[in-house]
């Protein structure tokens, strides 16, 4: 019955039928029904459907249809036959084709894409569908007049992906449209150890399966390729070519019949059958969560899988969703039944394991075997490309941080990159960027390890570092030039910075590079004799952090470059390091860890004499202390740092902090003073073109005119801080500035408005973590607005006191490194 046998196949992949009716496209109430037998008849398409959806093949796949027509299978996949039905009388139909995989799954758009090249094969073929066969996908191809070539689709992906799998697969599925036989060949394009079959020895294997004598076939190849030609001419063949090295080895393979249809799989793109044959390439990449986690169900059964959902979700990962991959560890999962599926998952992540557990006795199920097979084809220059990609730490890699890698002129990057890319051993997931899935990734590092001399290594290494130092240099420039500068030497000779030299450029810039800048700063933490990149891209990255809000980020770099320099001996990049990282506890709400690494900081550049870093601690210490309330002593503080900034001449510092002192004045109560100061400081910072301080002196001084009462003149210079903050689009800033706005708002008797920019701060506040949202939701609640009751993230201000006493008061002097 058709509802018990869907209902088992639905069950086994561990499918709901809300689930199954997604994947197969059909509806909830129809597998309901089919299920429980209201529905006894279900139209040929739905069949297809819920068949293709459930990865039904060979004898499952026919006792599925026959129970939904209650007659012989209409569509089975063929066995082996030497006259399928509809064969003309007198021909030897060969039908080679290989068994498909019993674990097939997923492929759902593939298998799509391959049906629509049917569509000339029908019409070659005629209207064969009076005898109950379904029709599969409609293309628009089918209104044409007629079919004016050969169809051919080329498979392309990378090694153990399951090029071969899905093109056997749908071969066996489509197989009884061409009922003049099916032909199989493996070219062996990559084999690992017979040689590349040439195209003459593939035809002659053609020509011996359509029965030609062998006195037949004793001559040249291009009479062998014309005689295989001519008995295909006017016959419905299928031929799949697996394996393909290159174009040229497929041409002379291929039928010339509009009736027949060619199939090839290869590792590289063959862009020659393309661009000059016409085929419709077909890229083939991994599995997607879903797909792989059904592959595991498939072959191990869903409640094994089930019963361990973390465990097979890790296998997944761990297996880089490669179908070979995948197929490795449940086949040894599969001779364990007893074994958990965490023991196999823990295997899978032990460090060091790289690719131990992929190994085996075949070399068809190695998979360093399988990889090297791409790898050594490919020309020296690629091959040392592709080791050394094992050397970068993020995702992806821009082609200019590839260049750097290499160290050569970036039209030979380029050519390298692009050869590899053809071998599919790397892909180009966005235009210029490049990405190899991390079993690609292991393989790629063991391979630099084995061959690659440890100075290389490290000099590449150095360079790539550079480049993303050097370039987030510039980018920080452009973000914020007026930022405390990041004195780095010079780049290594082979390195290419990129020059990010507009805001929204170096934003961009950061944006799409900031997972590979903090995996850069943890490798170069990691590393001996990198510690100055470790530190110094972390503080490059701040100006970014510090605009986008990407505080956890700015927390984890920060952590790792403290400890660089700690074990360097690097005294200045410490002292530095903390200031940042007391800057982003402050962001946090950690005020008090965040005074303990001030003073920290501010101790090690007095043993420095370094007047300016001094300066920059005090300043950052009045901000901090001001948060918890103790403007006194933030007023005492600014006025050092000012001092100080003076004396090292430094103008752009002198103005922000006067802002500050204007600030803490107005907190103190002397607001008429604070308009004095913040105005000085204003026209300090127009003259030199920072509007990160304008900015904020703008918010200072509507916060001042606000309690004078002059309530337009507090708008109006808030709404000149919001102008200049929104146009750096800094997330807090933003909300800071909105938050005071909306306050002054209130105050001038602007109620709906005040309230309206009100929950625009807090919705910032909340999307950021921040603590002040606390403050904010309070404030719009007494404003009667509705002030959401979502907990605030993070820890709220401390309010002052012994915390505060002991780590401004008692911290430990950090003891002086040894150099070395």
């Amino acid at each position: 019955m058709l509802g018990e046998l869907l209902r088992e196949h639905r069950r086994l992949l561990g499918l709901t039928q809300e689930e199954l009716a997604e994947r197969a496209g059909v509806s909830v109430r129809t597998i309901s029904h089919l299920e429980t037998g209201r529905i006894s008849w279900p139209r040929p398409a739905t069949v297809r459907q819920l068949a293709d959806a459930l990865a039904l093949v060979g004898e499952p796949l026919r006792r599925f249809r026959q129970a939904a027509t209650d007659t012989t299978c209409t569509d089975p996949v063929p066995k082996a036959a030497p006259k399928p039905p509809g064969a003309r009388a007198g021909w030897a139909a060969p039908a080679q084709l290989p068994s498909p995989l019993a674990g097939f799954v997923g492929r759902t758009e593939q298998l799509r894409a391959l049906d629509t090249l049917l569509g000339p094969v029908r019409k070659a073929e005629g209207q064969r569908h009076a005898d109950g066969q379904h029709a599969l996908h409609q293309d628009p191809r089918d209104r044409l007049d007629g079919p004016r070539t050969v169809v051919i689709s080329a498979i392309a992906g990378t090694a153990g992906v399951g090029k071969t799998a899905l093109a056997v697969y749908w071969a066996a599925r489509v197989a009884h449209h061409f009922p003049d036989g099916q032909l199989y060949v493996n070219l062996r394009g990559f084999h690992p150890a017979e040689s590349v079959m040439s195209s003459g020895q593939a035809t002659r294997g053609f020509l011996e399966a359509f029965g030609v004598p062998a006195e037949q076939l004793a001559g040249e190849a291009e009479a062998q390729t014309g005689l295989y030609r001519s008995l295909c001419a006017g016959k419905r063949i299928l031929v799949l070519l697996d394996n393909a090295r290159d174009a040229e080895q497929v041409r002379p393979l291929l039928p010339g019949s509009p009736g027949c249809l060619a199939l090839v799989t290869s590792r590289n793109r063959l862009t020659g059958l393309v661009a000059c044959d016409g085929a419709q390439p077909l890229p083939l990449d991994l599995l997607t969560e879903d797909e792989a986690r059904h592959l595991l169900a498939r072959r191990l059964g869903a409640a094994r899988v089930a019963a361990e959902p973390g465990a097979a979700a890790e296998i997944v990962s761990r297996c880089a969703r490669l179908p070979l991959a995948l197929s490795i560890v449940t086949a040894r999962a599969e001779m364990n039944p007893a074994f958990p599926l965490s023991g196999f998952a823990r295997e899978l992540g032990e460090a060091g394991a790289g690719l131990a557990p992929f190994t085996g006795g075949d070399p068809s199920t190695d998979i360093r075997g399988v990889f090297s097979w791409s790898y050594r084809l490919v020309g020296e220059e690629a091959a040392r490309m592709f080791r050394l990609l094992g050397l970068h730490p993020g995702p992806d890699i821009a082609r200019e941080a590839a260049t750097s890698l290499y160290g050569l002129p970036p039209g030979a990057a380029r050519a390298a990159l692009a050869e590899l890319e053809h071998a599919h051993l790397i892909g180009q997931h966005l235009h210029g960027r490049y990405t190899l899935h991390d079993l690609l990734r292991v393989y790629a590092g063991e391979l630099t390890d084995t061959l690659d001399a440890e100075t290389d290594r490290d000099a590449s290494l150095r360079c790539l570092l550079d480049h993303y130092l050097h370039s987030a240099v510039a980018a920080t420039e452009a973000l914020s030039p007026h930022r405390e500068p990041i004195r780095a030497t010079g780049p290594a000779p082979g390195t290419a910075p990129e020059r990010p030299d507009t805001y929204g450029s170096a934003l961009a810039w950061f944006a799409t590079e900031l997972s590979n800048l903090t995996e850069a700063v943890r490798t170069a933490a990691a590393r001996t004799g990198f510690e100055t990149h470790a530190w110094q891209l972390a503080c490059a990255m701040v100006s970014f952090f510090d605009v986008a809000g990407r505080w956890p980020e700015w927390t984890e770099t920060h952590l790792l470059a403290l400890d660089a320099a700690r074990r360097a001996g690097d005294t200045p990049g410490e002292a530095r390091t903390l200031r940042n990282l007391a800057r982003v506890h402050s962001r946090q709400g950690r005020y008090v860890e965040a005074v303990g690494a001030l003073r920290r900081s501010l101790l090690l550049c007095l043993d420095l004499g370094d007047t300016f870093g001094q300066a920059q601690a005090l300043r950052f210490l009045s901000t901090v202390l001001g948060r918890l309330g103790r403007h006194s002593l933030a007023l005492d503080q600014a006025q050092k740092a000012l001092d100080l900034l003076k004396a090292a001449g430094h103008p752009v510092g002198q103005g922000r902090v006067l802002n500050q002192i204007g600030w803490q004045l107005s907190h103190l109560g002397d607001h008429h003073r604070a308009v004095q100061y913040c105005r000085q400081a204003l026209r300090i910072l127009q003259e030199f073109d920072d509007p990160d301080g304008a900015g904020a002196t703008w918010d200072s001084l509507g916060f001042a005119h606000r309690h004078l009462g002059e309530h337009d003149e507090a708008i109006a210079c808030l709404q000149e801080a919001l102008r200049l903050r929104r146009e750096r689009a800094d997330s807090y800033e933003v909300a800071e500035t909105l938050a005071h706005l909306g306050d002054a708002l209130l105050d001038a008797g602007k109620h709906e408005r005040g309230r309206r920019v009100l929950r625009e701060a807090l919705e910032i506040l909340e999307q950021l973590g921040h603590s002040d949202a606390v403050h904010v939701r309070a404030r719009l609640r007494a404003a009667g607005g509705p002030g959401r009751p979502t907990p605030a993230a993070g820890p709220g201000p401390t309010a002052p006191g012994t915390a505060l006493q002991t780590a401004w008061t008692h911290a430990p002097r950090p003891p002086r490194p040894t150099h070395r």
